[in-house]
């Protein structure tokens, strides 16, 4: 391949879309130092951007429907308790049946779209300090597969259990609406309006089980993701998405949290020596991942504000993703803003005045579609999107450029690479531009030490690739 090659420059100009560069959310030029950005140094329609919209994510992002979330929601709370523990051999009652009617969902799903999706079972026996006897975990899923990069996943999952106060009863009323219901609904949604399309990644749609008694349903899917051989590119784990009306007395309907990792869980003490020295530490796969769905938000959503939270999890407490990242696999937890304690891992009860319970009847169905609707727009747009960049380096210490470099690729859905870049206090990327398809760019006059930099995939139907940090601190695979 040959590469385009920076010369020094007399001629400057100005950023524009049409020459590749992108501003987010900044105005007026970027002035770096006292000097802009020279022009490129190559012929002008070997660099051409491409679109960067995709209009079936218009489409995609208002799909979702409340009325059929709802009556999902309906049906799983009453199976009465979902716990992992409860009945497995009832037709109306416990996590048995619950789980039996998911796949009945799934392959009636599966129908409408000709077979798209596979559903499969996948479970383990388990025992622990919630299990005190070997218990058979059994998580559901459905399979949308890839047709150009099929081993290439994104993944979003909801938790089938529900739990009362003791975290060991299995037999008292556990409705479980919120807590989660609304994340089994919600993916049983993403798949009734994604499986519409075909995609060049795979999706899967995931219904764990074994939450709360450990986090049982999300190690056992890690691990069959491994031996399947799945290059797990995101997870999108969803828990407690119903609710807009918080303890705290507010009501919000217009927001979501995501949160994620910031140094990688799997990270190596190798790994941790490497990015001491050259940073990462608000840079993992996980973080950009975030990123990536607050900008798909900002992008094709109205009346959604996604808040960025920078920790794995609320402070003391853990989630489905975390298995995943335990495997070194980028995943987040997306849900609602503002939690109501009285209604979670609550006996249902009135007690001096107040209402205990995780009941239907605190769940938005609005709401819940509407963070179903940002699920659903986040996995279409990665699988149709190439895979992220690999083996992503950097260097320019003790030089007045930076420059990137990458992995070459045979995946002709890759029209070329974007390159961003944004100030080192800044949460978010603010700048950006498209290189071409080129494995190696160097952005003069940029002092390494003032900026963090990334590189993203191109593809020519307007999806874009999440950005990868350079160095084992940012990368999406092994």
């Amino acid at each position: 391949m040959n590469h385009l090659i920076h010369k020094v420059q007399p001629k400057r100009v100005k950023l524009s879309r049409n020459n590749g560069y992108c501003l987010a959310g900044m105005a007026g030029l970027l002035i770096l130092g006292a000097v802009t950005v020279p022009a490129f140094a190559a012929d002008k329609s070997s660099f051409v951007a491409p679109s960067q919209e995709d209009v079936r994510l218009y489409d995609i992002a208002t799909a979702p429907q409340a009325k059929r979330i709802e009556q999902d929601l309906r049906t799983l709370v009453g199976f009465g308790t979902r716990h992992t523990l409860s009945d497995t051999t009832s037709d109306t009652q416990g996590i048995g049946a619950a789980r039996r009617w998911i796949e009945a969902e799934f392959n009636r799903i599966s129908k409408e779209c000709g077979g798209c999706l596979e559903v499969v079972t996948v479970g383990d026996t388990v025992q622990g300090k919630r299990i005190e006897n070997p218990t058979e975990v059994v998580n559901v899923i459905a399979i949308q597969r890839g047709k150009t990069d099929p081993k290439r996943v994104v993944m979003m999952s909801g938790d089938i259990d529900s739990r009362v106060s003791d975290v060991l009863d299995a037999t008292s009323i556990s409705p479980g609406a919120n807590d989660n219901a609304s994340g089994v609904a919600g993916a049983l949604e993403a798949a009734r309006v994604l499986s519409k399309y075909q995609f060049n990644g795979t999706i899967v749609y995931a219904a764990l089980s074994g939450e709360e008694q450990g986090l049982y349903g999300g190690n056992i899917l890690a691990d069959y993701a491994k031996a399947q051989g799945w290059q797990v590119q995101a997870v999108l784990n969803n828990d407690m998405i119903g609710n807009i009306a918080g303890i705290n007395g507010v009501v919000n309907n217009s927001s979501v949290r995501v949160f994620s990792e910031g140094v990688r869980f799997a990270e190596t003490a190798d790994e941790a020596k490497e990015r001491y020295f050259s940073g990462g530490e608000n840079d993992s796969a996980s973080r950009n991942l975030a990123r990536k769905i607050k900008s798909l938000a900002d992008q094709y959503m109205t009346n959604l504000e996604v808040m960025l939270v920078y920790r794995l999890d609320r402070f003391g407490r853990g989630g489905h993703h975390l298995p995943f990242n335990q495997a070194g696999l980028p995943a987040v937890r997306i849900m609602e803003t503002n939690e109501n304690y009285n209604r979670q891992h609550q006996d249902i009860r009135v007690e001096n005045g107040i209402a205990y319970g995780d009941v239907i009847e605190g769940v938005d169905f609005d709401f819940t579609a509407k963070l179903t609707a940002l699920n659903a727009l986040s996995l279409a747009s990665q699988a149709w999107a190439p895979a992220p960049p690999t083996k992503v380096t950097i260097a320019g210490q003790v030089s007045p450029s930076t420059t990137l470099s990458w992995a070459s690729t045979d995946d002709n859905t890759v029209v070329g690479y974007r390159v961003y870049w944004r100030s080192t206090t800044v949460a978010e990327w603010t700048h950006s531009r498209y290189v071409g398809k080129v494995n190696q760019f160097t952005l003069d006059n940029m002092v390494i030490d003032n900026y963090l930099f990334g590189v993203a995939s191109v593809a020519a139907n307007g999806n874009v690739s999440p950005v990868v940090f350079p160095g084992a601190a940012g990368a999406f695979f092994k």
